[in-house]
């Protein structure tokens, strides 16, 4: 299969010798990683076949965050986590765009706007939810940062997988939605977040660089029901250890050009894209995110700080018992020269550089 790690080893000279002086550290770092990503210079083991007695070298993934090829194990284990973390209630994904006009911006701050961004879009959906004309609740939110299209361009937004029904203010009762399909109105929470932005670029300071017609723009805001959530967390899941594109959807790569595929959002048709491989390495390094800046956010009922609220949402709302899980034993590798015996450790190879940034 091709790799994202073989554009950067075939291009990712060319690209640093024209911008590499442009690159943040952790830019720098997701290039060398993802190219390193499975090769000797980050140790792996040697298995020994039991049966034809060959040896098999297997290398350690980098464990970046943006590396396409790691953190599978990552996504599962948190995706079944969040599946018991949900409430046996229905469920509504909400979208918050940011405005093209405040895209350069996220490229100048992207910690600040895009924390901003995840916030504000919480704060506006609390704030209705809050109002007893729509819900009168506390509610629960996942929310995930997204800053890509499927072509790869810059476009940051946050999907929100929100509870249909929350806390009542006493915490004394649970609350139903007033409407089944309907959670609050999307005009008014569009205007709540554009308001709420607002007043966080000038608390940063950032107000200035913004055009003043930004302000009387209709924001974008979707709102559509999610079932009992399940879907939507499956989604949302494969996009939390990986960023813009996978190596699946690569189709070739020579020494000039890289083509891919993609899903366009409006047809639901497939397009091909050819690019130069400079420029792929641009679209893909565009949407690593600044050390510490945090992807994945818990709010409301949902939040590490409301863990009380929770426990009390979950005894109106019980969750459904779930069935134990059997002991886990420890997988047999078969080898996979002879495809009879079984592949066994005998040797840990360390790696050859440190991991530091």
């Amino acid at each position: 299969m091709l790799e994202v790690a073989d554009i950067i080893r075939l291009h990712g000279a060319a690209y640093l010798a024209q911008f590499g002086a442009r690159l943040s550290s952790v830019q720098k770092r997701a290039l060398r990683d993802i190219e390193n990503c499975r090769t000797p210079l980050f140790g792996g083991h040697v298995y020994q076949c039991d049966h034809c007695r060959e040896n098999i070298f297997t290398y350690h993934s980098c464990g970046n965050r943006s590396c396409p090829k790691c953190h599978q194990n990552q996504t599962e284990r948190g995706l079944e986590k969040q599946r018991r973390h949900l409430l046996p209630c229905a469920y509504f994904l909400v979208t918050f765009t940011l405005p093209a006009e405040l895209r350069p911006l996220a490229r100048a701050h992207p910690k600040t706007i895009y924390t901003l961004l995840m916030k504000a879009a919480s704060d506006a959906l609390q704030k209705l939810a809050k109002d007893p004309r729509y819900l009168g609740a506390r509610i629960g939110s996942l929310s995930v940062l997204h800053t890509w299209t499927r072509a790869m361009l810059f476009h940051p937004h946050v999907h929100m997988l929100v509870t249909a029904g929350g806390l009542s203010p006493d915490g004394a009762s649970g609350v139903e939605p007033q409407h089944r399909r309907f959670l609050v109105p999307v005009e008014a929470l569009s205007i709540i977040f554009r308001a709420k932005i607002c007043a966080g670029l000038k608390k940063a300071g950032l107000l200035a660089a913004v055009p003043p017609s930004l302000w009387k723009k209709n924001w974008v805001v979707h709102c559509e029901h999610a079932g009992r959530g399940e879907k939507v967390l499956d989604y949302l899941a494969r996009y939390v250890f990986r960023i813009a594109i996978t190596n699946s959807r690569l189709e070739s790569i020579d020494s000039t050009t890289v083509r891919f595929r993609y899903r366009d959002n409006k047809t639901q048709q497939i397009r091909h894209i050819s690019l130069p491989g400079v420029e792929f390495i641009g679209r893909f390094l565009q949407h690593v995110l600044p050390r510490r800046c945090v992807k994945v956010r818990y709010y409301g009922i949902w939040s590490p700080s409301c863990r009380k609220q929770l426990r009390q949402a979950r005894e109106l709302i019980p969750v459904p018992a779930r069935p134990t899980d059997p002991p886990q034993v420890p997988p047999q590798i078969p080898c996979p020269l002879c495809r009879i015996g079984r592949l066994v450790l005998i040797e840990t190879l360390p790696a050859s550089r440190s991991h530091s940034p």
